[in-house]
């Protein structure tokens, strides 16, 4: 019994220094207000100087801001050395969390939309773990917690470039699993199925992929009334998650369908998805 309660404890990242990006809005905010509200110094990153502003103006305990584009690996560098100097205590965990989408098919892709996405979705969480990793290692524990998708468990059409990143982040931290094995450094993916962000509206489209002339204010307001779980439910569902000390955290009724259709009908499964997704889905506030 002793040996469990010390890897529960061990595991927990309660009242101990984060790290979140992309903390401006979404599940980045809801994550920095839940653990700051339960004691944790928070070093908040994202573009966004204003949503980041915002953020850290609702928090009460100790939080460090740094307007940062994840795409340049020497900022992060330079960013893990201010936490390093910054927090309290042992850095608990970074969460890799910045993300953006593109819409469109693969014909009509435009290549430098979809290199800012890899840029961002990938190679952002890359950088961040590197940038972070080497700190973890040295002080002997932590996580690295990296933000995949259900899009990383399934490709889906006009999802192209938004798929391939999440599929290598899913690749990348397995991967650093592996490597970690043995340690008390951990690497864990976040597999969240339908939000209601704002990564919708935010989204580069070019035009409807689909044919049917819709707006992007169309297109974002359809995705948002099929998500099924709120920022701050998916914040609780990743804390709990990295807590209980989970390799692999589904966030969402939606990313354990995911999950079983990836195992179960791994080439047929949008047949399934495309009839249970014409259904209107009432968001976690309308519960």
């Amino acid at each position: 019994m002793a040996a469990a309660g010390s890897a529960r404890k061990r595991h927990s990242i309660t009242g101990r220094p984060v790290v979140i990006t992309g903390a401006a809005s979404g599940i980045g905010r809801a994550l920095a207000t839940r653990l700051s509200r339960l004691g944790s110094p928070v070093a908040l990153a994202d573009v966004d100087e204003d949503g980041l502003k915002a953020t850290a103006a609702a928090l009460h305990g100790r939080v460090l801001t740094r307007v940062l584009d994840v795409r340049d690996a020497e900022d992060q560098l330079r960013f893990a050395a201010e936490v390093k100097d910054w927090t309290p205590a042992p850095l608990a965990a970074v969460f890799n969390n910045a993300g953006v989408a593109v819409t469109s098919t693969v014909l009509d892709a435009v290549i430098e939309d979809d290199d800012w996405l890899h840029d961002i979705n990938f190679h952002g969480v890359v950088h961040g773990t590197r940038a972070f990793l080497p700190i973890l290692v040295e002080q002997g524990e932590g996580a690295i917690v990296n933000t995949s998708s259900v899009f990383g468990l399934l490709g889906m059409p006009h999802q192209s470039a938004y798929c391939a990143a999440k599929f290598a982040v899913r690749g990348f931290t397995e991967s650093l699993r592996q490597e970690l094995h043995g340690s008390a450094v951990r690497a864990i993916t976040v597999h969240p199925g339908g939000i209601t962000t704002n990564i919708a509206r935010n989204a580069r489209v070019r035009r409807d992929p689909t044919g049917l002339g819709r707006s992007r204010e169309e297109m974002a307001a359809q995705f948002e009334a099929m998500t099924m779980t709120s920022p701050d439910k998916a914040a609780a569902i990743i804390h709990a998650g990295v807590d209980r000390g989970k390799a692999r955290i589904l966030v969402g009724p939606d990313a354990y369908l995911f999950d079983a259709l990836a195992r179960i009908t791994p080439t047929h499964y949008n047949a399934v998805l495309s009839r249970v997704m014409r259904r209107p889905r009432r968001t976690e506030a309308r519960r």
